[in-house]
């Protein structure tokens, strides 16, 4: 069920009010996604919603987006203002509105600029940095989340299936990935979730690859791709590694163990264990091997309207994890000047255990391309 305008900005309210400060504030980003249900460009222009703990919430909107403001169904107070005067103006009268002495705001999102134009305006204001609380709303995911993330998931393992299959010794990197964007706006992506990662050989070896146009992939190399589509605004997330022509002893063994790991983690998943007994579960089976030098990532994260949300599966992180979590159970195994082997699930946890919401193969695979 879709919840209204005045719920999700009473959910905020709520935030600020927890954390004993007068309000929070939102600019574009997934955050200020969830809560109006649309989506607004981050760039020059500042762009602000204010949710206090009491009274109504007030918008600063550039003039030139008041019209897709409208779209909102907004009922707040809202201060544009123009480029040719400046937004200085504007936030001083928002600030004035609102009347309050504290304000929580997402620290991994509002840039510097806004920050600072908010101290212009009202140099006492006391600013508290409440990433952890604003995002942690988007943590639980409603069903109409899931079904947007299966949605892009479905999209992006059908696009890997289609790349798979014209994949051809010879090859480079970069041309494999054209196929794969092809693939995955040709199956239905809005958009990608990121740039893809598609790398061979000792390329596979970085988890943060960028694909080359000049390898061409051989026999013998592991090709690891690692990529999504994004639908309704959710973003999917999966890596699967493959072989080309043949897997060496060395390399079966390697994925052998990564896709242990990955096992792993679906086994100890369910409501209420903690990011960090998951992280610790997947990492002990590739410490107890053989190539636990090649250890280089946690787990995973958090998945949803950012590619990259909490929680974050690593040990340390002591978080419960509740049902409605999705995260991605993503071991790896890197060996520098090598090859790199990555399983990447994306994972729902319930309340009796976990779905993989990917249904890609995983068992190893080699292309005889």
């Amino acid at each position: 069920m879709s919840h209204s305008l005045s719920d999700r900005l009473t959910a905020y309210a709520e935030v600020a009010a927890d954390l004993g400060v007068d309000a929070v504030a939102l600019v574009p980003g997934p955050n200020f996604t969830r809560a109006v249900e649309h989506t607004f460009m981050s760039h020059e222009r500042p762009f602000m919603l204010v949710i206090p703990v009491q009274g109504a919430a007030a918008a600063l909107v550039p003039n030139l987006e008041l019209r897709s403001w409208d779209l909102v169904g907004f009922e707040g107070a809202v201060f544009d203002w123009r480029d040719q005067d400046g937004y200085d103006a504007a936030f001083a009268a928002l600030l004035a509105h609102m009347n309050i002495t504290s304000l929580a705001v997402e620290g991994q999102v509002m840039r510097v600029f806004v920050h600072h134009a908010i101290k212009l305006a009202q140099p006492d204001l006391k600013i508290f940095d409440a990433e952890r609380e604003i995002s942690g709303l988007r943590m639980i995911k409603t069903s109409s989340d899931i079904d947007a993330l299966k949605a892009a998931i479905a999209i992006s393992e059908r696009a890997l299936a289609r790349t798979l299959d014209t994949v051809r010794l010879g090859q480079n990197e970069k041309e494999i990935e054209q196929v794969l964007i092809q693939a995955l706006f040709a199956e239905g992506a809005e958009d990608l979730s990121f740039s893809p990662i598609v790398a061979a050989g000792d390329g596979s070896a970085r988890p943060h690859a960028t694909a080359r146009p000049d390898y061409a992939v051989k026999a013998g190399d592991a090709l690891l791709m690692d990529f999504g589509a994004r639908k309704h605004g959710f973003a999917a997330d999966i890596t699967r590694t493959v072989f080309l022509d043949h897997a060496t002893d060395e390399g079966q063994a390697v994925y052998d163990t990564v896709l242990r790991a990955n096992l792993k983690g679906f086994d100890v998943t369910r409501a209420g264990v903690t990011a960090h007994e998951i992280d610790d579960a997947v990492i002990s089976v590739l410490e107890d091997s053989s190539f636990a030098d090649r250890i280089r990532t946690k787990t995973g994260h958090g998945l949803g309207r950012d590619v990259h949300e909490a929680p974050y599966i690593m040990r340390g992180n002591h978080m419960p994890l509740p049902a409605g979590t999705v995260y991605t159970n993503e071991p790896g195994l890197y060996e520098i000047d090598n090859f790199g082997v990555r399983i990447e699930d994306d994972v729902l946890i319930t309340n009796d255990g976990c779905t993989s919401l990917t249904q890609f193969p995983k068992d190893l695979t080699v292309l005889k391309c």
